[in-house]
């Protein structure tokens, strides 16, 4: 008898892998295809799958000032970014306080279970910080994220939903 098992997540390792190498195939035109044809808007968070199956997902995701997405975590899933241009700023629940940290070009970041952040677009430190683009990995594949609010050094869950969407702002 035969018996199939059911997808296992992938480990943080293997998604910063996967976004690593998912960059480096954007910045090689691999995907340009997928790109709007008139640039990243200005004005509003654009993303797209690049990849999608029972185990992983992966999303580009743009980024402009003003589109934070809310604290939040990723239900079930881990996750990872690569920034691939531009910078974001992640604010990260530390036990009883917020943390953060700057992302640039090049840099990863990954999401075990229970990550509770809030990304939004930073300043690359150019004179014409446009859009910041980065891949994203989610495994298994998101189906819920948790969203949060402070208060004073405590969090607290606000809403729960349902998702096939990254990082919805």
């Amino acid at each position: 008898m035969t018996v199939l098992a059911a997808p296992t997540a992938l480990r943080v390792p293997d998604l910063l892998r996967a976004t690593d190498l998912a960059a480096d195939a954007v910045l090689n035109g691999e995907y340009d295809h997928l790109l709007p044809a008139d640039g990243l808007p200005t004005d509003e968070r654009w993303f797209t799958r690049i990849h999608g199956d029972d185990t992983l997902d992966i999303w580009l995701i743009s980024w402009v000032p003003g589109h934070a997405t809310e604290l939040h975590d990723h239900g079930e899933s881990q996750g990872a970014l690569t920034v691939i241009s531009g910078a974001v700023d992640e604010y990260r629940w530390d036990d009883d306080q917020l943390k953060s940290r700057r992302l640039g070009a090049g840099d990863q970041a990954g999401f075990p279970l229970g990550w509770v952040h809030d990304v939004t677009w930073a300043p690359s430190g150019t004179p014409e910080s446009g859009p910041t683009l980065s891949v994203h990995a989610y495994s298994p594949p998101l189906a819920e994220m948790s969203y949060y609010a402070v208060a004073g050094d405590t969090l607290h869950r606000q809403r729960t939903e349902l998702t096939d969407q990254p990082e919805k702002p």
